[in-house]
């Protein structure tokens, strides 16, 4: 089942609201959006502890969720 805009809200907090658009038009899950966000908060954890990379609409929600190069500096 897609997601709705509350679905994005509640896994992600008050975010752009391009960006929940972009989540939506994915396609993926609620339950995919919380492994992208969890992946893109520690990811070095979830190595740790021998989980696989992420895939498919995970892999492609992750990618949304990375913060640009040009927004860290």
């Amino acid at each position: 089942m897609s997601m709705a805009r509350s679905d994005v809200i509640a896994v992600l907090g008050p975010v752009d609201e391009s960006l929940i658009a972009e989540i939506i038009a994915t396609g993926a899950t609620a339950d995919d959006l919380a492994q992208a966000w969890a992946w893109v908060n520690s990811d070095e954890a979830l190595v740790g502890e021998l989980r696989p990379l992420p895939t498919g609409k995970v892999a492609e929600l992750a990618d949304l969720l990375e913060p640009d190069d040009d927004d860290e500096l």
